[in-house]
């Protein structure tokens, strides 16, 4: 097996579980902080909690494999861990950003007052 295909095949392995370890850990700690930012409406944050995983893995998955070409071909394994560095050290930035936005948007949420309730419909 040659070197880029080494590189390829652990590129992919570390950068999809740093994804997936990191949407989850965000999806299970962050719903706290949503259903907060929902002034407690539950089932309001946990479908946007859902929507951001599903949003967080799309622009991952999509970067990662954007950067999956390797530019020069390593030629041994020093190269191999030269490459693995710059390319996880891309997507480790990708996926920092990402979740600081994220903190920002719901921190602006979550400083805006509860909505007034809808008036009671009223039958005849």
């Amino acid at each position: 097996m040659n070197t880029t295909i080494i590189t390829y095949a652990l590129y992919l392995a570390i950068s999809l579980t740093l994804t997936v370890w990191v949407a989850r850990t965000l999806h299970r700690n962050g719903r706290p902080f949503l259903v907060a930012s929902f002034h407690g409406d539950e089932r309001l944050a946990d479908a946007v909690n859902h929507l951001l995983v599903v949003g967080f893995y799309l622009l991952n998955f999509g970067y990662i494999s954007f950067n999956l070409k390797v530019g020069l071909k390593p030629a041994d394994p020093a190269a191999i861990f030269e490459v693995l560095g710059t390319k996880i050290g891309g997507v480790l930035l990708v996926l920092g950003a990402m979740h600081f936005a994220n903190l920002v948007i719901f921190n602006r949420l979550h400083r805006k007052p509860a909505p007034p309730p809808l008036p009671a419909a009223t039958t005849r």
